[in-house]
């Protein structure tokens, strides 16, 4: 298949002139953009990534959603920026739009070349640590392997929902993301299999309904007198913890569970330097609160709280 190509795993698309202009983008730069222009040539839609492996912030048009959303993201819009606004949805296989001015600046500033796994018919499961990789070892079937810098990327032939922290060290994705390129790896790809599949919990997109049973304390808050080891001041705990319980309750659809995780682990590498206490059981059970009213299955939001305050602390150790 001609998107695998960038992998060894099939032929390359023929060289088109439009592949071949002229990269208006200064020198340092011109690695990362022949990189995503190979790629795209083999069929998969890359994007510029920050250093530390960020995607590039929206433009003031989109900010905020302001725009309405690219066709193929979950909100489905209009918006057809030039710039490469709203990370994986702006990955493209077309070289016309990667060496364009509006990416020019992306790629000056670019640390990595980023690609969107679903949109070239692939899912990475992301073993983010040597216990994750482990694990894949002795349950996952064999398969191609790219090194990471903490430890591997397993590729599968086949798209599925992406999920972060499906277990300790283990993401998945694929549609809806985006991911490092890394390198082609070593190994062939086998087809995305059942046991991989099976590790995405699907998160209900229905609000919790009333009277629904929980072991949530509703009163659990977090405040100072619990935290007088901490060495951050209260406002800011309390506008870090505000602000990431708002992301987590914006998604009503989907996704909640995954943004949980992520305010978990953000918070926790916050706290890593303190001597503590900080009260982070207290805003776990803020965060699972605010995942299980949009309707996130208790015990998976409870699962994700706790592998980000894991994960958060290992990244900050």
């Amino acid at each position: 298949m001609t998107q695998h190509a960038a992998f060894g795993e099939g032929p390359s698309a023929r060289t088109t002139q439009t592949s071949r202009a002229p990269l208006r983008v200064p020198l340092g730069a011109r690695g990362h953009l022949r990189t995503a222009l190979a790629l795209a040539e083999a069929g998969v839609p890359v994007l510029p990534l920050r250093e530390g492996k960020g995607p590039f912030g929206n433009c003031r048009a989109c900010t905020h959603g302001a725009c309405g959303g690219r066709p193929n993201m979950k909100s489905a819009g209009t918006c057809c920026c030039p710039a490469p606004c709203h990370a994986w949805a702006a990955a493209t296989t077309d070289p016309r739009v990667i060496t364009s001015p509006a990416w020019a600046a992306a790629w000056r500033a670019a640390g990595v070349v980023g690609y969107h796994p679903g949109g070239c018919g692939l899912t990475v499961v992301d073993l983010d640590n040597a216990r994750a990789v482990a694990w894949a070892r002795q349950t996952l079937p064999a398969t191609r392997t790219v090194p990471t810098t903490r430890g591997e990327h397993w590729l599968y032939l086949g798209t599925m929902q992406s999920a972060n922290a499906v277990r300790p060290g283990v993401d998945i994705k694929s549609r809806m993301v985006y991911a490092r390129w890394l390198g082609r790896g070593t190994g062939t790809m086998t087809v995305l299999p059942s046991a991989v599949r099976a590790l995405v919990v699907k998160e209900e997109a229905t609000p919790a309904r009333a009277g629904v049973a929980s072991s949530l304390t509703p009163r659990a808050t977090w405040d100072r007198s619990v935290a007088h080891g901490c060495r951050h001041t209260e406002r800011y705990i309390r506008t870090g913890l505000e602000r990431g319980l708002a992301m987590v309750t914006a998604h009503t659809e989907s996704g909640a569970g995954s943004q949980a995780f992520g305010v978990a682990r953000f918070l926790a590498a916050q706290h890593a330097q303190c001597p503590g206490p900080c009260g982070l059981d207290l805003i776990g059970q803020q965060i699972v609160a605010a995942a299980v009213a949009v309707g996130v299955p208790e015990p998976y939001a409870r699962r994700a709280v706790a592998n980000g305050f894991a994960t958060g602390k290992e990244h900050a150790a």
